[in-house]
């Protein structure tokens, strides 16, 4: 690389550094505001918000890299011609086409960047998010069992508690199953212990009396009484923990690819769903350098103007949006039918192309035909 390639470098990624950080701050800031909200309500802690906003990061900032390079080349452009420092390296020759190569390593390593997050950290950090996420849903005491309020942890179920010991125990329970309206069942005791297992949380309730009432063939209801000293109330059907199926978007790229029936079984997807996902983590790197190219090159066009280059700017952003929307309808008909993957790559294949049309309109030289059409310029030229 030479000085100039790398002075351009060094810009881009000063200016890819600040707005990556804003952005991401904003778009991280809206997803933990109500990510916050969700889990203060099911009684989690401050640290466990922390945690959920912190393993939503790597996602947030493979979504917004693309979009601060595409920032910080469009911005750092537009003061390279206003400072005249483009100007000057146009005036030695460089052609638009070699002005970009510079360009074309900051995209490439905004790319990298987020290679490396689609491919390995978002994965992971999905990973870990749906675990925690089924450890708060098996956490019933924490979403449902409340003391001194009536708790509806699923339809038809009703529990109330009157304290919470400090070592876990629930003191005078009180659960009323009427799923069926026909055998209502009501259980109390004097204490209760909530275990995990492998189908979901369980309440074992201990020195405590179960009340059925059922029809009667031959007369009224009966009400039958049942005394325990301890008794397992199932409540894995009553909570959805997540564990069920696993998501397809935790595991790794060569294994998507390449689906083995474990990984199929355990998701419940299809072969070509899952090589599906893993095409559209390959082709999402190469959005960075696009992005990176649309905002350097359509800057490109046009000359001096005392107005600015806010025409430039707003036809860059058009360009994006273009592309951006192709990238979201690629993806949602791959979704519909997974045997469209290769559509996951027209997106930077078009974006691309407009880069290759611009630089190649930016190289031409400009034509003074309306100079040379004046007398003044024909006697001069004489």
């Amino acid at each position: 690389m030479t000085r100039i390639d790398k002075y351009i470098l060094t810009q881009f990624l000063g200016l890819f550094g600040f707005f990556g950080l804003v952005l991401v701050s904003v778009y991280w800031i809206n997803r933990a505001v109500s990510l916050f909200e969700q889990l203060i309500q099911d009684g989690q802690t401050a640290l466990v918000v922390l945690e959920f906003t912190a393993l939503t990061l790597p996602l947030v900032i493979s979504v917004v890299l693309p979009v601060a390079a595409f920032a910080a080349s469009a911005y750092g452009t537009n003061r390279l011609a206003s400072e005249s420092e483009l100007v000057a390296m146009q005036a030695t020759g460089m052609s638009p086409w070699r002005l970009s190569r510079g360009v074309l390593v900051f995209g490439l390593i905004a790319g990298a960047m987020v290679a490396a997050l689609v491919h390995g950290l978002v994965p992971a950090a999905r990973a870990q998010l749906a675990e925690r996420q089924a450890e708060v849903a098996e956490d019933i005491t924490a979403r449902f069992l409340r003391a001194g309020q009536f708790q509806y942890p699923g339809s038809g179920i009703t529990v109330f508690i009157e304290d919470i010991a400090d070592d876990g125990r629930l003191l005078g329970v009180f659960l009323q199953d009427a799923r069926d309206p026909a055998d209502v069942t009501d259980y109390s005791a004097e204490q209760a212990l909530v275990l995990r297992g492998e189908n979901g949380p369980r309440i074992v309730m201990l020195q405590g009396m179960a009340q059925s009432l059922r029809p009667s063939l031959s007369g009224p209801p009966r009400l039958t009484v049942t005394r325990f000293e301890d008794l397992t109330y199932d409540m894995g059907n009553l909570i959805s923990t997540g564990r069920k199926s696993r998501d397809l978007r935790t595991y790794s790229t060569a294994r998507l690819l390449s689906p083995d029936p474990e990984l199929l079984e355990a998701t419940g997807a299809a072969a070509p769903r899952a090589r599906a996902e893993g095409h559209e983590r390959i082709a999402q790197p190469f959005m960075a350098p696009v992005a990176a190219l649309l905002g350097f090159s359509i800057l490109l066009l046009g000359g001096y103007s005392r107005f600015g280059v806010w025409r430039q700017v707003m036809a860059a952003v058009v360009a994006l949006i273009f592309v951006q929307m192709l990238s979201t309808a690629a993806a949602s008909l791959t979704a519909d039918t997974p045997e469209r993957w290769p559509l996951l790559y027209l997106p930077p294949v078009a974006g691309a192309a407009i880069v290759a049309l611009v630089l190649t309109v930016a190289a031409r030289p400009r034509r003074r035909a309306f100079f040379r059409s004046l007398p003044l310029g024909r006697k001069g030229a004489a």
